[in-house]
Formats: C-alpha cells, structure tokens, sequence
C-alpha cells in the first residue's frame, strides 16, 4: 500500500493525505519526501543543466523519464523480482485500491495500463512514446518530444548521473521509510 501511496501522491494536496490509511499516508509522505531531495540534488541539477536551454523549467519533468528509463532498462541491477512480475502486481494493486485513487490517476489508468506504460519506459522508443503524448496533451510545451534526441546524444552521461542518483535516493528512501514507519 506504501507504493499506491508513493504513485498517487501527486493528485493529493495538501494535508489531504491524511484522510487515507497509515500505509497509504506513508507512501504519500515518502513521495513528497522524495520530491523535495530530488529537486535539492546536485547530480539531478547536472542532468537537467544539459537540457535547460531548449526545454526550460520543464528540464526536470524529462530528466524524471530519463531517469525512469534507465530504472526500467537496468531493473535487474535493483530487484529480485522481474521488471515483468513487479508491474503486473502493480496493476493489479491500482485495480485493488481504484476506489481510493484521485480522479487524475483513474483518468489515465487505463492508458497506462493498456499502453503498458511502465514497461516502454525500458526502451529509447517507449521514452519516445511518452514523450510524444505528453507534446501532444500538453501543447504548450514546445518540442517536448525532441529529448529523446539529447537522451542519445548524452546517453553515457545521463546513465552515468542516473546511476550515482540512484544509489543516493535508495539510501535516503530507507532511512525515510524507516523514519515514517517510526512515526505511524
């Protein structure tokens, strides 16, 4: 339930969160949490420096899929459980706990789901999938769907920042989750 927490935490405002269950709370709280030393990083001001001149302030939201890329395309390195395994539980979590997700995530679920879209993120033309959808829904965002092109041209580069981020977010994701669970 920590992780339907952690997915749906961006459709949560405020104390809202609140009005969920301790393990839910945890898994909005850890996101939050995970947001704001995302944002601090050094090595994630590094990827998103590179990308800053064509995409602005929307830097940050294509380095996140950057770095969902190689997540997805290196899971093995991180996991036990296939990338395969772990997104069918995870869908069948968020059919589970569909009564309690907000009105974005259940507006978007079905395509998820359907597009598979956690499983395209392990391929450059999966990343350009999302991109092209989001250039698409988001018209104001002007040639979102050309970052795949920097993601070629400084692949080692961001693979190489993802990588070290990584294993920073991982050690500070336990030490939070640790906390919260102390806390709830």
């Amino acid at each position: 339930m920590v992780t339907i927490g952690n997915f749906m935490a961006d459709g949560i405002k405020g104390k809202d969160y609140k009005t969920y269950s301790s393990e839910i709370q945890k898994g909005i709280l850890l996101h939050r949490e995970i947001d704001t030393f995302t944002d601090a990083n050094q090595i994630v001001r590094q990827s998103t420096k590179r990308l800053h001149k064509r995409y602005g302030h929307y830097s940050g939201v294509i380095v996140d899929i950057l770095y969902d890329h190689f997540l997805a395309k290196n899971w093995d390195q991180y996991s036990g459980v296939s990338l395969n395994d772990y997104i069918d539980d995870f869908y069948t979590s968020l059919d589970k706990y569909m009564a309690i997700l907000p009105p974005r995530i259940l507006r978007i679920m079905p395509y998820m789901v359907t597009d598979n879209w956690l499983l395209s993120y392990a391929s450059i033309d999966g990343i350009q999938r999302v991109f092209n959808g989001m250039n698409r829904r988001l018209k104001h965002i002007d040639n979102m769907n050309k970052a795949t092109e920097e993601l070629e041209q400084y692949y080692e580069e961001f693979e190489s920042e993802f990588t070290a981020f990584f294993a920073e977010l991982m050690s500070f994701s336990t030490n939070k989750l640790k906390e919260l669970n102390s806390k709830h």
